[in-house]
């Protein structure tokens, strides 16, 4: 499963919104279904088309902090490949029952295509909304827990106060004040032993 995250100022709603105006048209159709917290949008060819096989996909459309989380299924195509399989041999017996089938095989070569064309209209309706692949600046940024300074992401001590930045709880050095990781021996500002 293909997957792609888009940070920004998107949402699950303007991704499948944007899919269902692209793709319920024509031979095929589309809608949303929402599954646990996840927006579903499934495209298919519609029952009653006028030419070409069958195909599907679904894209599944989670929330992310600050952004979305798309994911292409595997794309069902052995219709279109049966309807490709049909026209060739139509060919074969006669070239000249190729030109009936011009719109079955315009419909199947944008079958074949369809995973791009989600791509690419998920990736422009992203851009036109402001989003994109790299992390937000809220996420490129950790926030000390202590003095709740801002800090760029990788840092091992907070900018402002010195305490580590991560899961570990910091104690304060018993002589300067410096905040220090627990467990440290002593102290890296003052360099004074931190048990007595």
């Amino acid at each position: 499963m293909e997957q792609r995250t888009f940070h920004g100022p998107i949402t699950p709603e303007d991704l499948a919104a944007a899919l269902i105006a692209e793709f319920d048209r024509g031979n095929l159709r589309a809608q949303a279904v929402s599954h646990a917290g996840t927006l579903i949008v499934q495209i298919g060819s519609r029952e009653l088309r006028a030419s070409g096989g069958e195909t599907a996909l679904s894209i599944h459309l989670s929330p992310v902090e600050d952004g979305v989380l798309a994911r292409l299924g595997q794309q069902e195509w052995l219709g279109v490949a049966a309807s490709l399989g049909a026209t060739a041999l139509a060919a074969l017996r006669n070239p000249l029952t190729l030109l009936g089938r011009l719109d079955d095989l315009a419909q199947d070569i944008s079958s074949l295509q369809l995973t791009d064309r989600v791509w690419q209209t998920v990736q422009r309706t992203a851009e036109s909304l402001g989003a994109s692949h790299e992390i937000s600046e809220r996420l490129r940024r950790l926030t000390c827990g202590y003095c709740l300074t801002a800090n760029p992401v990788g840092g091992f001590r907070c900018l402002a106060c010195g305490a580590p930045l991560g899961p570990e709880q910091p104690e304060a050095c018993p002589h300067c004040g410096y905040v220090v990781p627990r467990g440290s021996a002593t102290c890296p500002q003052c360099g004074k032993p931190l048990r007595t």
